[in-house]
């Protein structure tokens, strides 16, 4: 009868929603599939259209300043501050998306950071602009330096290169012929029989000087000086069929330039530093990107903007870069806030004339490069497959958590796990807390413009709407609360959605004041707009002495409990908005706060006593503390220590539901698990602790800074954290899983140990060693082996004493083989058990050549076992010829004996002689 398993908690993490780009440089292939950003000193490779990270490529402990993707994303290149270059060969795995990086070369370019760097169109040719002002050109594939050009006066801030058209070369060309001849004639032909089969490849440099010079990479030198800005040049792009050069700087304007002369050709005032600027539709059209953060087209020929005015964006909204896809007809703009944007331009290519102007470029989706701190979260929608984030910023992102295939082009709106799916932006400063109502489809917002929001999500519809604004409180909303108890079941309809429409809202704020909000009913006829002037509060009170951090409801909505950084925490009634009871005990602030689900079991204190008829609360606190607390007085019933720092946020793990009975189908078997809460810290630990025992059930580590937000499926009971490290990680409870491997493997062992006995008694040697080394039984092997070689008599010829025995040994494979080692050299360390490991040791010596016993020594731990068999080995046989030289000297006092008859005395005695006198000599 097999022993009862002791069901264990545990947890791992699933799936993460984790950074991918942090700032920097980003780079794209020719085919907009594969997408390479910087992350610290970290490269990633992202597939863009499925979220796949293909490859991550550790750094050398310095941030990455530029990173560069050939176009057919063959070859990876990095620079950064430790003023190393790295170049990969990039290879993609066989029946997988994912890429293998393979490190070619590490050189050093410049003596100083390189700032910029491009690649041309054939994927050969590297040019990197340092501080130092130099601009150098490589090969790729052999990293060897090819052009090095100097001239600047100031940091290379930007790189393109080119090829202009035959027509401008020919002048060049024929003095080039005239003027060559004989040795000279040959160095210009394996000049250009190189990378550079013509003379007409070019490379345009532009720095912070001002200046851009036009190098001719067959002539290795300065063909032009085009003097015209009077700030950092940041874009360059050269167009093949109108034959010019367009240059953006932070001058605020953009100029053209001619490629036959290099001369200016038109100046366009865009009124905005310039940070990207190139062509669109053969040269027709140009796009500039800068400060404001506005992505606006233009005319080549005319002049005039295409994009009306799109208003004015804040300082996270900056553009920094922005990449073309000529491919997919796509722009893709990297912001300072570390968002990428992908924009479609299908809807230029029409003529000018039917142009009768764009408010702006159709935005195809949009990723989050990072989430940057993580301050509260919450599941939307009724099927929980939306997750909402508050992210340090005015803005509430929804994120996908679909299970779906992703789509297959970047075109096509994003459905893979991780995706964004929309932004919800209204507030005009940081949002801090998010709460959703029991349907999934109303999400309420606090933040630090002093004012709430209440969403309408209908993720069927796509649907994401601002429907009210709560105004009232003097300073920051640092906690919200609507009704949310079990999920209710409601259709897609938008009138449905309005029926589910929470009644009330609580608000805490930085004021010290709560106030409940009464949310007006929209009108039957049509969906009112609601202004700010028509959400009332019902009651406003003085709550607390300090910041008001949290704000519970209980399951049936008749109390709430408000925590503060008074170190309390206050029940008060919801309708009337009266104090019915206090919890102190806490010696900080009280940052979480959380009711108990309907039907939890009774939890009795530490005493004994039993309190929860009325139910019971949650908190954790500044002071590292977890605690229960009894309704029916108020009373703390169970505190919980182990955090290193402060517990930011608690909540009870949902109870897992009913399994069928294995008797009884029909019959649902209720969970044995007893209840539990969750708690995360500033320690960047997530505790799950057993609410009956205070005992911590499992510690859960995936996070590197601390963890503002934690919340639980309630259908699934998966945990999701996120904190102040980005990254979001989804916990999946596998103690079933757990229990049932560990009850499996419990079985096992007991079968495998009788199979043991089996083999043993029926003397089937090689079955029974095989099998007590890979059941690590060293007990078992030593009392087999010392049956064996205790055998009487011995088989002749058999160095162990069975010759069965000696053939297993002498056919085990490296494993087996180091795992037998490792028990010989425990058993040589004792000197009961030193025998039997002297004549195991002795047939492993006898049946295997050097050379094989000295490669397990190469092995992990094999140097170690063969020294400590050396050293205990020496020490026996010290040992025995100790002994063997005691021996001599009593085989000499034996002699002597002999010589004096006292050998003869003895005999006598036995006789009964013993009445002589013995003579001593």
């Amino acid at each position: 009868m097999a022993s009862r398993t002791k069901i264990t908690t545990t947890y791992e993490a699933e799936r993460l929603i984790q950074p991918i780009y942090t700032g920097g440089d980003v780079a794209l292939d020719r085919e907009g599939q594969i997408l390479a950003t910087c992350l610290g000193e970290e490269a990633l490779l992202t597939e863009l259209c499925t979220g796949v990270l293909l490859a991550r490529i550790e750094g050398d402990g310095e941030v990455l300043t530029t990173i560069s993707l050939t176009p057919t994303a063959s070859h990876l290149v990095t620079c950064s501050r430790s003023l190393s270059m790295q170049i990969y060969a990039l290879r993609q795995n066989e029946g997988t998306p994912l890429i293998t990086p393979t490190l070619l070369r590490t050189l050093k370019p410049h003596t100083t950071p390189v700032i910029i760097a491009a690649i041309d169109d054939s994927g050969t040719l590297l040019a990197t602009g340092g501080a130092d002002g130099i601009v150098k050109v490589w090969d790729i594939r052999d990293g060897y330096v090819t052009h090095t050009f100097r001239g600047h006066t100031g940091v290379i801030s930007a790189l393109h290169f080119f090829k202009v058209s035959d027509s401008e070369t020919e002048p060049h060309k024929k003095k080039d012929k005239d003027r060559l001849s004989g040795k000279h004639s040959l160095e210009h032909q394996e000049l250009t029989n190189g990378h550079n089969p013509t003379s007409a490849f070019r490379l345009a440099s532009g720095s912070e000087d001002g200046k851009i010079r036009i190098w001719n990479l067959a002539r290795r030198k300065s063909i032009a000086t085009l003097d015209s800005h009077i700030s950092v040049i940041r874009g360059l792009e050269y167009s093949g069929d109108a034959n010019i050069l367009i240059s953006g700087s932070r001058d605020k304007t953009v100029i053209l330039w001619d490629a036959h002369s290099w001369r200016d050709k038109r100046t366009f005032p865009v009124l905005e530093e310039i940070e990207a600027v190139g062509f669109l539709n053969r040269g027709r059209q140009f796009y500039t990107g800068g400060k404001t953060g506005r992505l606006r087209i233009w005319h080549v020929e005319s002049g005039s903007e295409i994009t009306k005015d799109q208003g004015v964006y804040g300082e996270s909204d900056a553009i920094s870069h922005i990449i073309r896809v000529d491919t997919t007809k796509i722009l893709l703009s990297i912001h300072a806030d570390q968002s990428l944007l992908l924009h479609s331009t299908s809807s230029l290519s029409a003529p000018e004339s039917a142009f009768d102007g764009i408010t702006s470029l159709p935005i195809l989706r949009r990723i989050s490069g990072t989430h940057d701190e993580i301050i509260d979260l919450a599941y939307v929608t009724p099927d929980n497959s939306l997750l909402a984030l508050a992210t340090n910023s005015e803005s509430i992102r929804l994120v996908s958590l679909a299970n779906s295939i992703p789509q297959a082009s970047p075109l096509t709106e994003a459905n893979y796990f991780g995706a964004d799916v929309a932004l919800l932006q209204g507030h005009e400063d940081i949002v801090i807390c998010l709460s959703v109502d029991s349907s999934g489809c109303w999400l309420a917002t606090g933040s630090k413009d002093n004012t709430a929001r209440l969403w309408k999500i209908d993720h069927s519809l796509n649907s994401y709407q601002h429907h009210l604004t709560f105004t009232g409180h003097a300073e920051s909303i640092g906690a919200v609360c609507i009704k949310s108890t079990a999920p209710v079941k409601i259709s897609s309809e938008a009138s449905d959605i309005l029926d589910n429409l929470p009644k009330f809202l609580l608000t805490g704020s930085q004021d010290r004041t709560i106030k409940r909000w009464n949310i007006p009913r929209p009108d039957s006829s049509k969906e009112s707009a609601f202004q700010p002037s028509q959400a009332r509060a019902l009651y406003t009170r003085k709550a607390h002495d300090k910041d008001i951090n949290a704000i519970a409801l209980s399951p049936n909505g008749n109390i709430f409990a408000s925590a503060s950084q008074d170190r309390m925490v206050k029940i008060w009634s919801t309708e009337e908005g009266e104090v019915q009871g206090i919890l102190r005990g806490h010696r900080r602030g009280v940052w979480s706060v959380a009711f108990a689900p309907k039907d939890t079991p009774s939890i009795s204190s530490e005493d004994g006593s039993v309190g929860s008829s009325r139910g019971l609360v949650l908190t954790g606190s500044g002071d590292k503390t977890v605690k229960i607390w009894s309704l029916n007085d108020y009373s703390c019933l169970r505190t919980f220590e182990g955090h290193t720092n402060s517990v930011l946020k608690v909540i009870w793990v949902p109870i897992p539901p009913p399994t069928p009975s294995p008797d009884d189908e029909s019959a649902p078997r209720p969970s044995k698990r007893p209840p539990q809460i969750a708690s995360a810290g500033g320690d960047g630990l997530l505790k799950v602790w057993d609410a009956t025992t205070g005992e911590v059930a499992t510690t859960l580590d995936n996070h590197t800074d601390r963890i503002w937000a934690l919340t639980a499926n309630p259908e699934t009971g998966m945990l999701v954290s996120g904190g102040g490290d980005s990254v979001v990680t989804f916990w999946k409870d596998t103690s079933t899983e757990t229990a049932a491997k560990t009850s499996a493997a419990a079985t096992q062992r007991v079968e495998q140990d009788q199979e043991l006995q089996n083999y043993i008694h029926r003397g089937r040697y090689r079955e029974a060693i095989t099998l007590a080394l890979a059941l690590n039984h060293p007990g078992r092997l030593l009392s087999l082996f010392t049956n064996v070689i205790n055998t009487s008599p011995s088989e002749e010829n058999s160095i162990s004493g069975v010759k069965a025995v000696d053939e297993v040994i002498s056919t085990l494979t490296d494993e087996q083989l180091l795992s037998l080692l490792f028990r010989v050299r425990d058993w040589n360390t004792n000197a009961r058990t030193s025998p039997v490991a002297q004549r195991v040791l002795n047939v492993v010596v006898r049946s295997y050549p050097a050379g094989r016993l000295a490669g397990l020594g190469k092995r992990k731990g094999g140097k170690e076992v063969i020294e400590a068999l050396r050293v205990y080995t020496e020490r026996h046989y010290r040992r025995v010829e100790e002994l063997w030289g005691e021996s001599w000297l009593v085989e000499c006092l034996l002699g002597e004996m002999d010589q004096l008859g006292l050998g003869d005395v003895g005999i006598g005695e036995e006789k009964g002689e013993v009445d002589k006198d013995v003579i001593m000599v």
